[in-house]
C-alpha cells in the first residue's frame, strides 16, 4: 500500500476550483491501494495537514478544523516525506507519491513541481519545464508553432506596454491582428478563464487590458475563432493516449469563469457530436501537442473545430479540474476508465516517472 499525499488549495486565483477538485477526489481514492494524507494550503500560503471531510474542504471550512497541524515538505532529502508539527515536536510521515490538485500560479506553473523534484517525491502531472511552458500561453504558442497545427492569430501585450501608452497598444493589436472585432484578451498565465474578456470595440479592449493585467503582466490579444469548443484528455508517459472528444456548450457568450463554475445552463456533450474524421484529427492533434511540450502524466488539450473542419489549437491545461463532473475525468469515463481507476492510473504513471528521478 502506498502513501499518497494530496495537496490542494494554494495562493492562486483558482483556489476555490482546487478545493472543489479535492473535495470530489478524496472519497474516490482506493483505500485498498493508498494511505491518504491531505494537506491544504491557505490563500496566505500556510500549509496544514487536515482530517477535514470532503464537504468542509470544498466549502473552505477546513481551515478552522481544530485538528489541523502545520506541515511542510523539505528539499533536504535527509528529511524526505511530509514534516508535521505536533505538540511532541516534528514528526516525519513517509510519502510515496504526491497528487497536486492545484491550479494556477505557484500550483501548475512549475513552482510546486520544482519543490517536489527537490524533495525527491514522485508526483502526478508534467514536470517543471513542461508545466511552466504550458502555463504561459505565449510560450506554448511558440512551442506549438513548428508542429503545423493552426493557432489563433495573437499579439503579445505587456504591462510595460500598457503603462507607457495603452491606446497605442490597442492600436497595435487592431493593426497586427487585422481581423476586426471581437478580440479575445486573456492573461498569458492563468486558468479557468480568469481575467478573460471578449472585447467588441476599442473601449472594451482597453477595459479588457485593465482586467487581464491585474492577473498577469503578460497579455494575449487573439482573433476570435468561430466553431465548436472541444477538449481532449491525454494520459500517459512515453506512450500517451487520447480520450474521446468532448464539446463545451457555454451558457454565456463564451466559456468564461462564470459559465464554467456558476451557470448551470452550461453543459458538455461527451462524446462530441462531430464527424468521426474530425474526432480522429483532434485526438491526433492532442497527442502531438502533449508530446511537443514534453508532457507526461496528464493534460487536457483544448481546440476549436471550425465549420470547414479545421482544427485550431487553443490551450493546454496540465492539472485540469478534477471533480466528478469536470471534463477530464468525464472524457476518460466515456472511454471506460472510471474515476477511481483514473486516479490510481495517474499515481502509477507518477511513480513510474519518479523511478527516473535523480
Amino acid at each position: 500500500m502506498k502513501n499518497l499525499l494530496l495537496l490542494f488549495g494554494g495562493q492562486s486565483s483558482e483556489h476555490v476550483v482546487s478545493r472543489n477538485s479535492a473535495g470530489s477526489l478524496l472519497p474516490s481514492v482506493s483505500r485498498d491501494e493508498f494511505n491518504i494524507m491531505t494537506v491544504g494550503i491557505t490563500r496566505s500560503g500556510a500549509w496544514y495537514l487536515t482530517k477535514a471531510t470532503p464537504e468542509r474542504i470544498a466549502s473552505g471550512e477546513w481551515e478552522h478544523d481544530p485538528e489541523n497541524r502545520p506541515a511542510f515538505l523539505s528539499p533536504n532529502r535527509a528529511m524526505r516525506g511530509l514534516q508535521v508539527v505536533t505538540d511532541k515536536g516534528l514528526v516525519s510521515m513517509p510519502v510515496d507519491v504526491v497528487f497536486p490538485l492545484m491550479h494556477g500560479e505557484l500550483c501548475e506553473d512549475g513552482a510546486i513541481q520544482g519543490l517536489l523534484e527537490m524533495c525527491g517525491l514522485p508526483y502526478v502531472g508534467p514536470d517543471v519545464c513542461a508545466s511552466a511552458c504550458c502555463m504561459d500561453k505565449s510560450v506554448t504558442k511558440l512551442v506549438i508553432a513548428p508542429t503545423g497545427i493552426r493557432q489563433a492569430k495573437y499579439v503579445l501585450v505587456t504591462k510595460a506596454d500598457l503603462d507607457a501608452d495603452a491606446a497605442a497598444a490597442a492600436e497595435r493589436v487592431e493593426h497586427e491582428l487585422g481581423t476586426g472585432y471581437p478580440i479575445f484578451v486573456k492573461p498569458a498565465s492563468a486558468g479557468s478563464s480568469v481575467g478573460v474578456t471578449k472585447a467588441h470595440d476599442r473601449t472594451e479592449l482597453l477595459l479588457a487590458f485593465e482586467k487581464a493585467v491585474k492577473v498577469c503582466k503578460k497579455i494575449l490579444a487573439e482573433e476570435a475563432i468561430t466553431g465548436h469548443e472541444v477538449e481532449v484528455g491525454v494520459l500517459g508517459n512515453a506512450d500517451p493516449q487520447a480520450s474521446c472528444v468532448g464539446e463545451i456548450l457555454a451558457a454565456n457568450e463564451f466559456y468564461d469563469y462564470e459559465a464554467k463554475y456558476e451557470n448551470e445552463a452550461s453543459r458538455t456533450v461527451i462524446p462530441a457530436e462531430i464527424p468521426e474524421e474530425a474526432s480522429e484529427k483532434l485526438r491526433s492533434a492532442a497527442v502531438t501537442v502533449f508530446r511537443a511540450l514534453s508532457c507526461e502524466g496528464m493534460a487536457r488539450v483544448d481546440f476549436f473545430l471550425t465549420p470547414d473542419g479545421e482544427v485550431v489549437f487553443n490551450e493546454i491545461n496540465t492539472l485540469p479540474g478534477f471533480t466528478r463532473i469536470s471534463m477530464y475525468p468525464k472524457l476518460w469515463e466515456a472511454r471506460g476508465l472510471s474515476y477511481p481507476r483514473l486516479i490510481s492510473r495517474l499515481c502509477e504513471l507518477a511513480v513510474e516517472r519518479g523511478n527516473r528521478m535523480p
